[in-house]
Formats: structure tokens, sequence, C-alpha cells
């Protein structure tokens, strides 16, 4: 392999991003001599409960009231910076906003115009909670742009800390649905020999598809944080990668690295 655009010669590789995410990532896989595999595991949907909008209406219109904003994720940049785009034509000053990750903190930038703060030595809640902005919250109101449900501990953490902590929840997310041997059956058609997720929902739920074909645990897992490797690892996959991130650049890295290790051994 001595060009970039054969780098991922002979990988075959499911992709279980949300539709709308996966584009880019699926022509990079192209561009780099790969074969990419569709397979869509969570949809991300608006909220429409009118109750619920009616909350997160409020929420926005006081933002103001808030000394930090947290984004977790990019869905949750998108969504939260398009609904303050629509009611903060400026962004409120003395309102400090922090992000998981770079990749996230760019979007977040790029809606609001404001300067945000991440992490660069790992993309979950627990590198976030050791950054010295979050060490010294007592008595402060934050805010953590999210989707419905999902982990506790970052607000948990804040909390304990001494602050004031609320959810603000932009969008929710489905598991799509297939029929009971999709996965299974797709791997088959496809050849699929490199299986990534880009979060522990996904991950679960891909588990669950495999049902009890152990040799598709076999085969090496791209994960984005050492959490989610852990839990990948309880689940009983056997090659489980951490890339280090959930973005395009970080997955791509892995996979070039199980490339270079499988031609290695040929």
């Amino acid at each position: 392999m001595s060009t970039e655009a054969a780098s991922l010669q002979g990988l075959r590789v499911l992709v279980t991003r949300p539709e709308a995410q996966q584009q880019a990532l699926l022509e990079a896989i192209a561009a780099a001599g790969g074969q990419a595999v569709s397979l869509p595991l969570i949809a991300i949907e608006p909220i429409e409960d009118n109750k619920q909008q009616a909350l997160l209406r409020q929420q926005i219109q006081e933002l103001d009231n808030y000394r930090l904003l947290i984004f977790i994720s990019s869905n949750a940049a998108r969504y939260g910076g398009e609904l303050i785009d629509s009611y903060w034509p400026q962004f409120p000053l003395g309102v400090s906003v922090l992000a998981v990750g770079p990749a996230t903190a760019e979007e977040v930038s790029r809606h609001l115009g404001c300067e945000v703060a991440c992490s660069r030595s790992g993309m979950d809640s627990e590198a976030l909670l050791a950054l010295p902005l979050l060490q010294d919250v007592a008595g402060a109101r934050i805010a953590i742009f999210r989707g419905q449900g999902g982990r506790e501990l970052l607000a948990q953490t804040l909390r304990e800390r001494g602050a004031r902590v609320d959810y603000i929840e932009v969008y929710r997310r489905e598991a799509v649905p297939y029929e009971a041997d999709a996965a299974v059956n797709l791997f088959t058609a496809e050849d699929v020999n490199v299986l990534t997720v880009s979060s522990g929902e996904s991950l679960k739920i891909l588990r669950q598809m495999l049902g009890n074909n152990s040799g598709l645990l076999l085969l090496p897992l791209i994960v984005p944080s050492q959490r989610i490797a852990d839990l990948a690892l309880q689940l009983g996959f056997n090659q489980v990668h951490n890339a280090g991130g959930a973005n395009n650049e970080a997955l791509l890295h892995c996979l070039q690295k199980l490339s270079a290790r499988a031609d290695n051994k040929t």
C-alpha cells in the first residue's frame, strides 16, 4: 500500500451513524480505497411534543440566566444552535460555552459565533469534568444541551460540586426498525470485516442485532471512547479499538492502523 488512496484497501466497514451524518464518512472511506456499508442504527428527530416544545422555548428565552452552557454532541450543537439563533440574534454576554470534543465545539462555535472550550484529552463526560472551568462551580447555573435521555454522570457530578444544573433536551433518538436478521444478512452479503459504532446506545443496539452469531463478535470493532470500549468488551466483542473520538478523522486514522496491521501480517 504505497498511496493514501489505497490505505483502506480490503476493508469493508459497517457505518452505523444516523443516516443524516453518514455521507462524509462514507465518501472518505471510499476515497481511501475501502468499502463503506451503511446500516444506520439510530434516527435523530426533533422534539414534537407540544408541552416539551413550550418548555424548550422558555429555556432558550432565559438563556442569559445561565453562567455556562454545555453541548454534549454534534446533534446537540446543531439543534441547540439553531434554536438559540432563532431567539438570540446576538449571543448573551457573560455566558461561557463548553463542548464534548473539538468537532462539537467547532459546530457550536459556527452556530453561535462565540468561543467554545473543550477537552482534547478525551471525548466523554469524564474528560470534560476534568477541565479547570468546571472545578469551581458552586452556585453556578449550568445548562446541558443534549437529546432526551442519556448518561447522568455530568449533571450528577456538577450538582455534587454545588452547581444548579438543567437539561435542555433539543432532540430525541429512535432506534431504526429492522427485520430480526437484517444486520447478519447484510454482513454476509457485503462481507463486512470491520464494525463501527459512535455511541454506547448504538453499541447496545448492534449487539442485540447480532444475537447468537458469535463469529461476528470476533470482527474488529471501532468505538469512540474508552468507556464504550469497556462496555463493548463486557458485551462480548473480541477485538475492540478505541479511536479516541467520534469524528471522521479519528475513525479514519483508526481504520488506517487496522489496515496497516493487516498488511504487516501478509
